[in-house]
């Protein structure tokens, strides 16, 4: 039986003190930060800037789809456009009105949500989610610094 137990400990798995420092491949992988900032203009449109990849997601706020009701078509810009900030990129029609987009910063348009097509009233139902309008590669970040934050937009137009 001491023999067994002999041999068990000689095979034992050695643990490294607290004073050794663990190898490369046992190191944690480094957690780079990203920010995303959103800035509102007075036309009731919505940017969310991610600055790791200085991509800018456009939507309509949430005040401005429950003012235009039922959303019935949508326009957006092409792929490969450019856009200066406060350029004209689309509009929105309801049952109610029709209504221009304007782009809250500059940049060139990498993606459209192709889906509003099929289902512009995703515009009602998610409009600073699924109802996103387009994507443009930011050319000038910092022209966030012009736009409303989300307090001073709320404070100014959600009011009851």
């Amino acid at each position: 039986m001491h023999a067994l137990l002999r041999q068990a400990a000689r095979t034992a798995v050695r643990v490294p003190s607290l004073a050794q420092k663990p190898s490369v491949a046992s190191r944690a992988p480094r957690v780079f930060r990203t920010i995303v900032t959103k800035g509102y203009t007075q036309d009731h449109e919505l940017v969310k800037y991610d600055d790791a990849t200085g991509v800018g997601i456009v939507t309509i706020t949430n005040y401005a789809q429950s003012a235009l009701g039922d959303v019935v078509f949508v326009e957006l810009p092409k792929v490969g456009d450019e856009f200066a900030q406060g350029d004209q990129i689309g509009a929105v029609e309801s049952v109610k009105a029709a209504s221009d987009i304007y782009a809250p910063i500059s940049g060139i348009v990498e993606e459209i949500n192709e889906t509003l097509a099929l289902e512009p009233g995703l515009l009602n139902k998610s409009p600073e989610d699924k109802g996103w309008l387009c994507k443009i590669k930011v050319s000038r970040p910092e022209e966030l610094e012009d736009l409303m934050t989300e307090d001073s937009y709320k404070a100014e137009f959600e009011t009851e």
